[in-house]
This record gives C-alpha cells, sequence and structure tokens, in this order.
C-alpha cells in the first residue's frame, strides 16, 4: 500500500516516504512512527534536509511528559547546558498538545529554522531554534537513538554492498 504525502504538510512539498515503525515499551504499543525526507536524504547527515515525522498514538500523554521524556532522549544526542534544558523543554511543552490515544502528531523539520507541530492539519506550535529541532529529531534519527531498530525502520534497509 502507497504511503500518502503528510497530513497537512504544505510547506515540506517534495517529501518522499522513507520508512515507518512502532515504538513498544515492555511490549506495549506506545505509537506508530512514519518519516517523510526530501531527496537526497542520508541517515548520516539526517539534519541537511527537510523532514517529517508523525507519531500516531497508542496511548495518551500529556504534553509535559512528551516534553521532559524528549529533552531527557535528546541528551542522547547530544551536549547542551542545563539552562537550554530548562528553555526547550518549557518551549516544546508550550509547543505541544496533551496526546489521546488514535491521535496523530507532525513534526515538520527544516534544517537551519527550527520545529513546526501540526495536529489535524493545524499548526498547534513551534519551537525556532535550530539546534534544538536538530538534537529534537535525533530522537529518532541519530545514530545515537534509544530506539535503534525503530531508527532502521524508519530510515529504510541499509544500502547492500555490491558484489564485486
Amino acid at each position: 500500500m502507497a504511503q500518502s504525502a503528510p497530513a497537512g504538510a504544505v510547506s515540506q512539498k517534495g517529501l518522499q516516504p522513507a520508512g515507518q515503525g512502532p515504538l513498544r515499551f515492555l511490549g506495549l504499543r506506545i505509537y506508530e512512527a512514519r518519516l517523510w525526507v526530501a531527496p537526497g536524504f542520508q541517515a548520516s547527515d539526517y539534519a541537511a534536509r527537510p523532514l517529517a515525522l508523525e507519531l500516531h498514538y497508542h496511548r495518551d500523554f500529556t504534553a509535559q511528559a512528551i516534553a521532559a521524556r524528549s529533552i531527557q532522549e535528546m541528551r542522547r544526542v547530544g551536549r547542551f547546558s542545563e539552562e537550554q534544558a530548562v528553555r526547550w523543554q518549557q518551549a516544546l511543552q508550550a509547543a505541544l498538545p496533551d496526546v489521546k490515544e488514535g491521535d496523530r502528531l507532525m513534526g515538520l523539520y527544516e534544517p537551519g529554522a527550527g520545529a513546526v507541530f501540526r495536529m489535524g492539519g493545524q499548526t498547534v506550535g513551534e519551537v525556532k531554534d535550530p539546534e534544538f529541532s536538530r538534537l529534537f529529531f535525533g530522537i529518532w534519527l541519530s545514530p545515537q537513538t534509544s530506539e535503534p531498530a525503530l531508527r532502521q525502520a524508519l530510515i529504510g534497509p541499509p544500502p547492500t554492498a555490491e558484489a564485486p
């Protein structure tokens, strides 16, 4: 079945479906993630081109819980000060809605600009900080992710070596 373009990604024309996969914790489905990328996307340099990541939630979460967990996961991807952590957690909490089972939340990444969050075709918030955005999307796309199997499912199969 072909994947359609991300809903509401009007400013992200030209994105192509890359991959999708579930996040599970202790056997429970937390969400299904889908990734769309710009032509030329390279997993090793995921922050170089626009992309969209959609999470289809299978559980309810508050914006506060999502923001706190995001900061925790971003620490795996890169270093930042405690002041940045506090500022970013507050900004993310303000940018995100609480989510309910069945909700779809999309993050749109534009290199050098930041992140825009959409739900139901409407922009619900944004964080205009390029460093935050690089680390935030690194939660799923960085080699330092806590979920390497999900990362691999999102970016697609590794290239196969050609026979000599």
